[in-house]
């Protein structure tokens, strides 16, 4: 985006601040409570004459005299475009070192569920990192056709998802833009959980006749927050379940077989790893969760013990470790073996970051 060559650094920080104020109260913002903010640390006779110049070059306006100032069309265009410049860089950035890190990390894993094979005797399972609490990060609403807006919707780990939400009237470019100022103001940053009604009721207040458009974007936004993508999962020593003569016999073992080269029950029992972890909100367990019998909810595995353990990249990124066995498998030397391999990955994630 092209800068302004009028806007100077005291400009555009007055400017931010008197459309911030504004979305925040709905008021006209004048000098006085521009001048409490702390981190601009200019008189209120200064401001005044900045704001004049503000007005002059057709950023705010002044709705009645001796009213305080805001913003025009010009200026929330200015705003909006310099709010998705930064967003834009910032997710561009992240996406660029997390892809970085991620691809290091899952070619490590490919050998880690090999190398816990080898030392457990018992078949194992890991996940691919993933997001784990998502964010929202961004949204941008652009109109499409009549009755209907483009909502796209970036959340933590960069993850972008595109929805069309149908809408009763048309609206125009200048309201759209104020509600995408108004939106990002307020959800930016916040989980699913964070978004409580104080939030909701004061942004559809703060929306007035476009109350209902905010409640399909929160409908949205709640979607692509708990959506989450089926994690690759690296299976090794499937074989070693021949070991056991309890798992031995064809029928047995056929079905265990069939469960870790279709993965997908695998998948559930490994996510749900993750959600118990992430609910307790801790590390008071380690991040480990045994599984004996039918504990593990999969009647193709009632016969198997089954021990995770969470690793925490940091960023959001987690995954699961798992070995499976027979009930009677060395519980003390699993847990052990999966501390230490997910001390390792942790090691070589923090040793390889760009």
């Amino acid at each position: 985006m092209a800068m302004d060559e009028a806007l100077t650094e005291r400009k555009l920080t007055i400017l931010k601040a008197i459309i911030q104020n504004y979305l925040e109260t709905g008021e006209p913002v004048g000098s006085r409570t521009l001048s409490k903010y702390t981190d601009l640390k200019l008189s209120s006779a200064t401001i005044r004459n900045e704001m004049a110049d503000l007005e002059d070059l057709g950023y705010i306006s002044q709705p009645h005299t001796s009213a305080g100032r805001i913003p025009s069309d010009k200026g929330y265009r200015f705003y909006v475009d310099l709010l998705m410049e930064k967003k834009e860089q910032e997710i561009s950035e992240r996406e660029d070192a997390l892809l970085e890190k991620t691809d290091k990390v899952e070619k490590v894993l490919q050998q880690a569920a090999k190398v816990l094979a080898s030392n457990t005797n018992y078949a194992t399972m890991i996940t691919g990192p993933q997001v784990g609490t998502n964010k929202l990060k961004f949204l941008q609403l652009s109109r499409m056709e009549e009755g209907k807006l483009l909502a796209v919707i970036v959340v933590e780990g960069n993850l972008v998802k595109n929805t069309i939400l149908n809408i009763e009237s048309d609206i125009s470019e200048e309201e759209l833009l104020k509600l995408n100022v108004l939106i990002n103001s307020a959800l930016n940053g916040l989980t699913i959980d964070q978004i409580n009604l104080g939030i909701i009721t004061q942004l559809k207040e703060q929306a007035g006749d476009y109350s209902c458009v905010v409640g399909s974007v929160l409908e949205a936004v709640a979607e692509a927050i708990k959506h989450e993508s089926a994690p690759v999962i690296y299976t090794s020593g499937a074989n070693n379940i021949f070991r056991y003569p309890e798992l031995s016999d064809e029928k047995n073992a056929q079905r265990l077989i069939s469960t870790f080269e279709e993965k997908e029950e695998l998948a559930k029992l490994l996510e749900d790893n993750l959600d118990k972890n992430s609910e307790s909100g801790s590390q008071s367990n380690s991040g480990i969760q045994v599984y004996i019998g039918e504990e593990n909810g999969m009647q193709d595995m009632k016969d198997c013990s089954v021990v995770t353990a969470r690793y925490d990249l940091g960023d959001g990124v987690q995954g699961t470790l798992g070995v499976v066995g027979p009930k009677r498998m060395d519980y003390e030397k699993v847990v052990g073996t999966l501390k230490n391999l997910r001390d390792q990955l942790d090691a070589i994630y923090k040793k390889n970051e760009p």
